[in-house]
């Protein structure tokens, strides 16, 4: 094996070598440290964001439950403002006790049609009438009867009309079905 000459040139140039090492890997955790400031910064601006976008979604929630809640307060408040002079002429057919039976009978008849009028006005309808073809998805079947009049499957008797809002039934005709 040979050793290796030494030269104050080549001690110099060992050291230069060393030196420049040194300040190569001074500068390589310079700009490491520089790049994790910047990608931390950037973790944060990442994390504030979703914190603010989770905080505008969390309050968009609420907004939108209680937006619901008031239109169905809303709604309901409608309903019974409609309803409420029909109930004024009960409670006024109720307090005059001078008037005659038929007089009373008249007036219970008018109130009978200012509800159904009501009724009408909000959007309900009624069905269940006699020689109705049955739909069990809108009546109930409470009695069965053999009658040659009528046909297959049609409403003979109403016990209760049925009513719906929409598509929605609200109550189901009780109904008597014949054949």
């Amino acid at each position: 094996m040979k050793k290796e000459e030494t030269t104050p040139l080549k001690d110099w140039e060992d050291a230069m070598s060393e030196e420049v090492k040194k300040e190569t890997k001074k500068e390589k955790k310079t700009k490491s440290s520089e790049k994790e400031a910047q990608l931390v910064k950037e973790l944060e601006e990442q994390k504030d964001l979703y914190l603010r976008l989770r905080a505008e979604y969390d309050n968009f929630r609420k907004r939108s439950q209680k937006e619901k809640e008031d239109a169905h307060t809303l709604a309901r408040a409608s309903v019974v403002k409609e309803i409420l002079p029909v109930l004024d002429n009960f409670e006024r057919a109720a307090g005059n006790t001078n008037a005659s039976f038929e007089d009373y009978q008249k007036g219970m008849e008018m109130i009978q049609i200012q509800l159904i009028d009501t009724l009408k006005k909000i959007g309900v309808e009624t069905f269940g009438e006699r020689g109705e073809e049955f739909d069990p998805n809108m009546h109930n079947a409470v009695m069965h009867t053999e009658d040659d009049s009528l046909g297959e499957n049609t409403v003979a008797q109403v016990f209760a009309k049925g009513y719906k809002l929409g598509n929605t039934v609200i109550r189901f005709a009780a109904v008597q079905v014949a054949n």
